[in-house]
């Protein structure tokens, strides 16, 4: 009886790379790839000599120059006597303090919009509606401006708050004052500060830094006490209680570093014509911050609508037949689901929040549109490699928003099993 062998496989051949459907899909890629990077070789250089016939060269030697311009609301030192790559710096903290923080308010906002526009209450679901429509239909350039006009005519200036009849008062049961120019609100300062750790170009908050490791270390014990329970739990069918452990994991490093660091409640107090103490936000800021928000929170409420419409009804149905309430259904049931659906879009208003952020300049808040394409770039002249280096910075953050919430959205999604 023969035996049966298997059939030799056929060796490669080049003709293979054109003939092979296994192998033509590469080459095409291949050729298509050289000749992307040879045009854009040839623009590079044509661009490189074009300037060399100018007299210029692209040189970033400016970063290291006097910057000699002031940046009233910065995260960190600076002076007008630091250079132009440190007045980048503060502009890049600026972008990521507003972006920031109209991601985190326009996404609370948006899904209570959202879920409210599906309210079976006539008044609150039109409410909704007409919120939805006017700040989506409006350029959102002219929302900051209204929103910086507002608080520059209505709100009055900081002398108003003097004299023993003052015009003004403050508020918040006095620990605030809302201004033409700044708000003035309650800060933390520290008797005992650690100080800061000096790495050139960059400045570390070496208390920020104990603050932000007591947070985290204080989340991720918690979690670790969370699966441990759950494992307990699935041994032993008695889930042990952890509520307490929580809350000390939670709140206990950061009172030790609080404690440790001579933390004191700062009100802020009006002396001559000014407030000192505290923390004073520009209006600017809170002006860009309110528009981005109200503005991005808007498309957000639509996306958060689709995809609570995109979940089957007998899945609503279900909860209700089990007991649990509209409020516990949409939590625990509706949500979860539909953020498979509502993740992708998400991701592009977060980036479209951050990039709109370059309208600050209208308001006058610095941000790396104001100072490294604003400022610096008018100061040196240096206009190709200012806007390459802005073009840079907002690719970078675009890229890092997006890779940090693909994999929260590779989190969510559905596991084959």
């Amino acid at each position: 009886m023969a035996a049966v062998s298997d059939e030799p496989k056929a060796s490669f051949r080049l003709s293979m790379l054109i003939y092979d459907t296994r192998y033509r899909s590469f080459t095409i890629q291949f050729v298509v790839l050289c000749l992307v990077m040879a045009g854009a070789g040839w623009l590079i250089d044509n661009l490189l000599r074009n300037l060399s016939a100018l007299g210029r060269g692209v040189d970033f030697g400016f970063l290291t120059s006097r910057s000699g311009y002031d940046i009233s609301q910065t995260l960190v030192e600076y002076t007008n006597d630091s250079t132009h790559a440190r007045a980048w710096l503060i502009g890049l903290l600026n972008t990521l303090l507003v972006a920031f923080l109209g991601c985190v308010a326009a996404t609370i906002l948006g899904i209570f919009a959202g879920v409210l526009r599906l309210s079976k209450n006539w008044l609150v679901a039109r409410i909704m509606t007409v919120y939805v429509e006017v700040f989506r239909n409006v350029p959102l350039l002219l929302w900051i401006l209204m929103i910086y006009a507002i608080f520059t005519d209505v709100l009055p200036a900081p002398n108003a708050f003097r004299g023993e009849n003052p015009e003004a008062t403050m508020s918040l049961f006095g620990t605030a004052a809302f201004t033409n120019r700044y708000t003035a609100v309650p800060w933390v300062s520290f008797t005992n500060s650690a100080g800061w750790l000096d790495l050139g170009v960059v400045w570390i908050s070496l208390d920020l830094t104990l603050i932000v490791g007591a947070i985290v270390g204080g989340f991720l014990t918690n979690r670790f006490l969370i699966k441990r329970a759950a494992t307990i739990q699935e041994a032993t069918g008695k889930r042990p209680a952890t509520w307490w452990q929580s809350i000390l994991a939670l709140f206990g490093p950061i009172i030790v570093v609080f404690l440790a660091l001579g933390a004191d409640f700062e009100v802020p107090e009006l002396k001559g014509f000014n407030f000192v103490g505290g923390l004073q936000v520009s209006n600017s800021l809170v002006a860009l911050w309110l528009a981005l928000t109200l503005y991005t929170a808007s498309y957000i409420a639509e996306i958060v609508r689709a995809g609570i419409n995109a979940i089957n009804k007998g899945q609503s149905e279900a909860a209700f037949a089990l007991g649990l309430r509209p409020g516990r259904t949409m939590n625990l049931v509706i949500l979860p689901q539909a953020l498979r659906v509502i993740i992708p879009p998400l991701i592009s208003q977060y980036l479209n929040l951050t990039k709109n952020s370059s309208l600050a300049i209208a308001v006058g808040y610095l941000d790396v549109r104001g100072t490294l394409g604003g400022i610096t770039l008018n100061q040196t002249g240096r206009g190709l490699e200012a806007m390459l280096l802005l073009m840079l910075t907002y690719l970078a953050i675009s890229l890092t928003i997006s890779a940090g919430m693909n994999i929260y959205n590779r989190s969510v999604k559905l596991k084959e099993r």
